[in-house]
């Protein structure tokens, strides 16, 4: 009997292309089915396909409204003007800002509204130690990202007790220990006399300085604290100055900055002067204390000052501008605190893209722990953010600067706290 090889062959052969072909497609099935963990996407409370819910809130009244009212229309307009090019990853930002009077029981009313009544994705950029500290515990019992608070205590970076808070502000702390480390090289035998404010703005700071100090803290020979109500300091300024004090350092408050500033000028007295880095401001707190007494002073930056001539033809200073002028005409460009909301709103921005499609709590913390040397708009060359999962500490380094009378001048390469 005659075999048609060729013919066998034939049909063995499409057969064999049949097996291949099943087998290729169920590859390609169970691939698919293995990417979903990838590919799809998931939402959290507060995320979809449309939108993302995010929420605030500041003293738009109250004591401290006249840097929340600026720095909360910032952060409106902000989200506004993203809205308006098409939001983030083709979702609009459905924002609510409320207020809290900078008051503590306010400031947990209306976060329980924007997680029970709103149901936010998480709460952004909130300002000031009293009411983050207030909201803190409720915060992250609800498992909420408490994201990018403009506070700098110490208390606000750990991640053991309080996971799901993240400050976007350079420490007190941290700002202390880079100061020290300018002294010790600056003035190694200097008679140090420190002004701070008596709650944790001005105790981290101090221990910050003591501790970048180390064996030197020695050099510290007087310290003086006043309370924020306190009218004047103008008392604690001659007991330093009769102290035989020969830097005068100072964590302070806007107000009593700048009266320092002034009284050290009138005494006549010439220390090397180092103000915080949030009294910087030439034309909100410079300019009120006298530029001429304002010379020789020496401070801690990280972000441009839009009203120093320094940065007056810088283009992030015109795009800042610009954007206020548009979005937030109310808001003055020179408000230290407008200024940081702005650079606040970029840090959401670039975490919520981060995410993608997985806009989950969990996703949007994960991403917003593990940034690695970002720059943001409107910071200073050397300066960036980045955090571990094991430590939200956003800023390590900060540029020392020195005013001129009319501008603020950068010294040095920027010094890191470690």
């Amino acid at each position: 009997m005659q075999i048609d090889f060729k013919k066998k062959q034939l049909q063995g052969g499409t057969n064999l292309n049949h097996i291949i072909n099943r087998a290729l497609i169920a590859g390609a099935v169970s691939a698919l089915l293995a990417v979903p963990a990838y590919a799809q996407k998931a939402y959290g409370p507060g995320a979809s396909d449309t939108e993302i819910k995010l929420g605030q809130s500041t003293p738009l009244s109250g004591p401290a409204s006249a840097f929340g009212a600026g720095a909360g229309r910032a952060v409106v307009g902000y989200f506004e003007m993203l809205n308006a090019k098409g939001g983030i990853n083709g979702r609009k930002i459905n924002f609510t800002q409320l207020d809290n009077a900078y008051s503590a029981p306010k400031a947990v009313e209306q976060s329980r509204k924007l997680i029970e009544d709103v149901g936010i994705l998480a709460e952004v950029g909130t300002i000031g130690t009293a009411p983050n500290v207030a909201i803190q515990k409720y915060l992250n019992a609800k498992q909420v990202p408490q994201l990018f608070i403009t506070a700098g205590g110490r208390r606000f970076n750990d991640p053991k007790a309080f996971p799901w808070t993240i400050p976007l502000y350079p420490d007190f702390e941290t700002e202390g220990r880079v100061v020290a480390k300018y002294i010790l090289t600056a003035k190694p035998d200097a008679r140090i006399g420190v002004l701070y404010q008596n709650d944790d703005y001005g105790k981290d700071y101090l221990k910050g300085l003591r501790a970048g100090l180390g064996p030197k803290a020695e050099l510290i020979v007087a310290q003086a604290s006043y309370e924020l109500a306190d009218p004047t300091i103008d008392s604690q300024i001659v007991q330093l100055k009769a102290a035989g004090v020969d830097t005068l350092i100072e964590q302070s408050s806007s107000k009593a900055a700048a009266q320092s500033i002034r009284k050290v000028y009138e005494l006549g007295w010439k220390p090397l002067h180092v103000i915080g880095g949030s009294t910087a401001s030439v034309e909100t707190i410079l300019k009120p204390a006298g530029l001429e007494a304002s010379k020789g002073l020496v401070t801690t930056q990280f972000l441009k000052q839009p009203g120093d001539p320094a940065w007056a033809n810088d283009e992030e200073v015109k795009a800042y501008k610009e954007f206020l002028k548009a979005y937030a005409p109310s808001a003055n460009p020179d408000d230290y605190s407008v200024l940081v909301a702005y650079m606040n709103v970029h840090a959401v921005e670039l975490a919520l893209r981060k995410c993608g499609d997985d806009l989950t709590r969990e996703n949007l913390m994960k991403q917003a722990t593990s940034l690695n040397g970002e720059r943001l708009p409107m910071m200073l060359p050397g300066v960036a953010i980045s955090t571990r999962p094991g430590d939200y500490t956003p800023f390590r380094a900060l540029r020392i600067a020195t005013f001129d009378g009319e501008s603020w001048s950068l010294t040095g390469a920027p010094l890191s706290a470690d």
